[in-house]
């Protein structure tokens, strides 16, 4: 039961912690509403599950012997989070059929999960303490508590982005949030390439 709820704890930890894709999410729930938002919402679940049962049933051993596959993949995973960054400071604060191409969607949730150096972080990070090698049994139980955490925290932030459109009330104030929430992608975006190239 402990191990359950080590499970449980680090999930939440990782899910509901600030990063890319809930940023993304914030922002098109303040945009486009909670309902518009779940696609992406469940790319980014079930992208993230998939990428933790991929690294938990064998590609860690990948990761291990060439230690620079995540050095190359933050460097491609910044650029897609400055692109996501750019849609969330372009975003016009509308929901009219118009600006339906600007609303994330699923397959940029499933890709920007794949992308996200944070996301492979919390992947590497829950196999090693939570995956036994030697039985697959705690790597499904493991993925399964991940997947319904996961969908729960993304959508809390989808409902927060919904919420605070009132609070925001005017299409100015809505637009200077786009610009701040595509600002701080870009930062994120930013911070993980120097890092990289340094």
């Amino acid at each position: 039961m402990s191990l359950i709820l080590a499970m449980c704890g680090f999930s939440l930890a990782m899910s509901i912690s600030p990063g890319p894709v809930n940023m993304v999410i914030v922002s098109s729930g303040v945009n486009h509403g909670f309902r518009r938002t779940l696609p992406f919402v469940s790319g980014a679940t079930i992208g993230f599950t998939l990428l933790l049962l991929f690294i938990g049933l064998g590609f860690i051993q990948v990761i291990d012997t060439y230690p620079f596959f995540l050095k190359y993949l933050s460097i491609v995973g910044s650029l897609f989070i400055l692109y996501m960054g750019y849609k969330a400071a372009t975003s016009i604060p509308d929901l009219s059929i118009s600006q339906e191409s600007k609303i994330p969607r699923f397959h940029e949730g499933f890709l920007l999960q794949w992308l996200n150096p944070k996301a492979w972080v919390a992947c590497v990070s829950g196999v090693s303490l939570f995956a036994d090698p030697e039985a697959s049994k705690a790597l499904f139980i493991f993925v399964a508590i991940y997947f319904l955490i996961c969908y729960a925290s993304l959508a809390f932030w989808a409902i927060l982005g919904d919420q605070i459109t009132t609070l925001l009330g005017t299409e100015w104030r809505l637009r200077a949030f786009n610009i701040l929430m595509g600002a701080l992608l870009a930062i994120s975006a930013i911070y993980l390439l120097v890092i990289q190239i340094l």
